[in-house]
């Protein structure tokens, strides 16, 4: 018998004491009060702000989250800016101590800080202390893809499609890609690319979140040997065998949630949903053709899936850009100005990650950062009110 882990989805022996995938110490439910909570008063300071916080939004296997209030230092450079909603992530006490937990943790943290991407969670800070490790982000009010493509299935009429019409997923697809782009671009690979990671705004604006278990740039191409930790349905075959990893992995994982999308299933038919099995279909079974599931879906889609969810990294598209741009131009849909404010966005991420932030602060690079703002205020503007979910 075996049970899943919370925190990775890992399935674990029954008398095992940590979760072999993300080592989260089993039976850990304790999580101590946040940084600077004296005296009963929930409130973390970040030096430039403080944040007061609310109910908690849930649990999960490395902690609890928070919905919390950031009030900034009026005498600080944001002292006019109103409190922005935020989301308070405090690891569990009992994994403290646990150097691989808090290595995951701290490398969240810190993949969120390199990204300033309007498709990612906003990174505000991270406090440590009192035996506390609080991480604070923006928090999204909307729902996750995962719950919107249950919500299209269930709706599916027959005769009808099965899951969401091919421009409204484009539209939610086209902002993962522009994240990933940005993310490979700075040699991080996220490693958990699902529907469950990736939320809709009210307004159909897309989030990338949780990267717990993200590979930064002295990392990416470490092996772990074993089972590695991710979600089987949406693992790469190369990390579900522990090798090396670079962008082409999320790749992977980022097409079979478009396949997802667009019929509402997963591309393997499987019988048995053990976690052993979910990933051994991932190294051995062909997918599914999706026009088994949408016959009215033109002929060259199967091609394309064919190549995002090739077996060998080296058969796949190289980058998201040339991702989104082949699926597009085969199916002949218009280049929009969110695309294109993507594509600037990634070049300018490639220009900042063989040069340092303040090079670019300097206006010694091509693109600096107030460029790189109206960039993103160009994503921003594209997007917003384009599709509710």
């Amino acid at each position: 018998m075996s049970l899943a882990c919370l925190g990775c989805g890992f399935a674990i022996p029954e008398a095992a004491k940590f979760c072999p995938g993300c080592g989260m110490l089993l039976g850990a439910t304790t999580v101590p009060d946040p940084p600077g909570a004296h005296n009963g008063e929930p409130t973390i300071d970040l030096g430039f702000g403080r944040v007061v916080l609310g109910p908690k939004l849930g649990d999960g296997g490395m902690g609890r989250v928070h919905r919390g209030w950031l009030y900034f230092n009026p005498r600080g450079p944001q002292g006019r800016t109103p409190p922005a909603d935020v989301a308070v992530k405090i690891l569990h006490a009992g994994l403290m101590a646990r150097p691989y937990v808090r290595k995951l943790f701290l490398g969240e943290a810190e993949a969120l800080r390199r990204l300033s991407h309007p498709n990612i969670v906003r990174f505000y800070g991270l406090s440590e202390g009192e035996g506390a490790l609080a991480l604070v982000m923006e928090l999204v009010d909307g729902q996750t893809l995962s719950s919107v493509i249950d919500r299209h299935t269930r709706r599916a009429v027959p005769g009808g499609l099965p899951a969401m019409a091919f421009a409204r997923a484009w539209h939610y697809f086209e902002q993962l890609l522009g994240a990933l782009a940005a993310t490979h671009e700075l040699r991080i690979v996220h490693r958990d690319v699902k529907p469950a990671n990736v939320l809709i705004r009210r307004d159909g604006f897309v989030k990338l979140t949780d990267f717990g278990i993200a590979r930064l740039p002295a990392d990416v191409a470490k092996t772990t040997g074993g089972l590695t930790p991710g979600t089987g349905l949406y693992m790469s075959p190369e990390q579900v065998l522990g090798r090396s990893l670079d962008g082409r992995s999320d790749l992977y994982s980022a097409g079979l949630v478009l396949y997802e999308m667009l019929s509402g299933h997963t591309p393997f038919d499987l019988t048995d949903f053990s976690e052993l099995a979910i990933r051994t279909a991932q190294v051995e079974r062909t997918p599914r053709p999706l026009r088994d599931l949408v016959p009215q879906a033109p002929s060259v889609i199967d091609d394309l899936f064919a190549r995002a969810l090739a077996k060998d990294p080296a058969a796949r598209f190289a980058t998201a850009l040339e991702f989104g741009n082949a699926f597009s131009t085969a199916l002949g849909l218009p280049d929009t100005t969110g695309w294109r404010a993507q594509k600037a966005l990634a070049d300018f991420a490639f220009g900042i990650a063989g040069a340092s932030w303040a090079q670019a602060k300097r206006g010694t690079m091509p693109v600096t950062v107030a460029r790189a703002d109206e960039i993103r205020a160009r994503v921003e503007n594209a997007y917003q009110d384009g599709e509710r979910a």
